[in-house]
């Protein structure tokens, strides 16, 4: 099948994005996303072209690594009706013959664009930095069945564990805020017993790191949930605010 693709072309983050047409006239349906890009770049390499820049790494799913907005939506999002899908695991057999599709980098303060659809995530990294783990001093490793943790609580905690980090969720707000991933970040440590001694510390630190940031804040109209590929809720940022205003009222 015959796809027209429009591509967000970014040099470097202080050139001026422009959007460059391409057509694919032999799409397999059998081909994902990435593989239609790939086979793209190829063909623009035999003819001496610069290939289009995106971020890729296990394409399976897990990594969080792909990502880009496909005609409005993070991860193409409005392709998987079933939800939960990224970019890597959108296969062609969801478009139809003539598609035209325009593909953007996350647009972000907090994620400038490097090249073309690739974007600087670090962001997401530093706010890891002032929180993301346990710090107590246990000496030796602990046997792993030495705190029993109930099932509801290890259930919720793995739940916000699934965050892959991509940033479709600062995409997809209209103020570009990363409450969803900051607020999986803090709870999957703060819902659980080895995580209790530094949690007010951690939601204070990681917070202030997200707003040193320049990512904005949350209006919860939930774009956010709706197109991670992980189904992350939105309940955890009401449990994020509850932590940073239990820890704030402690001072």
């Amino acid at each position: 099948m015959k796809i027209i693709l429009h591509i967000s072309r970014q040099s470097g983050p202080d050139d001026k994005a422009k959007m460059v047409r391409y057509e694919m006239p032999d799409v397999d349906e059998h081909w994902s996303f990435l593989e239609m890009l790939d086979v793209l770049n190829e063909r623009l390499i035999e003819k001496g072209e610069d290939p289009v820049t995106f971020d890729h790494d296990c394409r399976e799913g897990i990594c969080g690594s792909c990502g880009f907005v496909i005609n409005g939506l993070a991860h193409g999002r409005q392709y998987a009706p079933e939800g939960r899908t990224t970019v890597c695991q959108l296969h062609m057999h969801r478009f139809s013959d003539g598609d035209e599709l325009y593909l953007e980098p996350w647009r972000a303060k907090a994620f400038p664009v490097v090249k073309d659809l690739m974007v600087d995530r670090s962001a997401f990294d530093r706010v890891i930095q002032k929180g993301g783990y346990i710090s107590v001093s246990t000496g030796n490793a602990p046997d792993g069945n030495a705190i029993p943790v109930p099932k509801d609580i290890s259930d919720e905690a793995m739940n916000a564990a699934e965050c892959i980090g991509c940033g479709a969720c600062v995409a997809s707000c209209k103020n570009a805020s990363a409450m969803l991933f900051v607020s999986a970040k803090i709870s999957h440590l703060g819902v659980l017993p080895q995580g209790q001694p530094e949690r007010d510390k951690r939601a204070q630190a990681m917070v202030a790191q997200m707003d040193d940031e320049g990512f904005g804040n949350c209006t919860n109209q939930y774009e956010c949930e709706a197109v991670c590929p992980k189904g992350i809720s939105v309940n955890f940022i009401s449990r994020m605010n509850a932590d940073y205003r239990n820890s704030i009222n402690k001072k």
